[in-house]
């Protein structure tokens, strides 16, 4: 019995101290990330227009110019994250380079905290950049 309350204890104190630090990040942050691609900035348009990521996700466009930048917006209100996904899409003399901007919120503290140090704030990022059929070097 000692060894049970010594564990909920310990694990109830990593509960706070992780939702303390949490409360001391801030709730939005800015991450981005770039790739470059040898399809045309045309091509590549296409493969965003088309790109799905996590279904469960409400979004909206909130600004769309073909083929170079488009703007989504998360609008499901049952999640503890919001803010918008700037894609923008440069010519290259050897394709497209493609950067992806994050301007982020994240409401709850203990998902701030894993969102910060656990998974990163640019982990979905670089996912969707690799999803496009190349094996793409992820920059800053």
């Amino acid at each position: 019995m000692k060894i049970l309350l010594i564990t909920l204890g310990s694990l109830a104190a990593l509960i706070a101290i992780v939702a303390i630090c949490g409360m001391m990040l801030p709730e939005k942050h800015t991450a981005s990330r770039m790739a470059r691609y040898r399809q045309p900035p045309e091509k590549l348009w296409i493969a965003i227009a088309n790109y799905k990521g996590d279904e469960s996700l409400g979004t909206k466009v909130e600004e769309s110019d073909p083929p170079r930048r488009l703007v989504t917006r998360v609008i499901d209100p049952h999640h503890n994250f919001g803010g918008t996904w700037t894609w923008e899409i440069q010519p290259a003399s050897d394709g497209s380079l493609l950067r992806i901007t994050e301007d982020g919120e994240v409401y709850n503290p203990i998902f701030r905290f894993v969102s910060r140090f656990v998974i990163g704030h640019t982990k979905t990022m670089e996912t969707a950049l690799r999803s496009f059929g190349e094996n793409v070097q992820i920059e800053d």
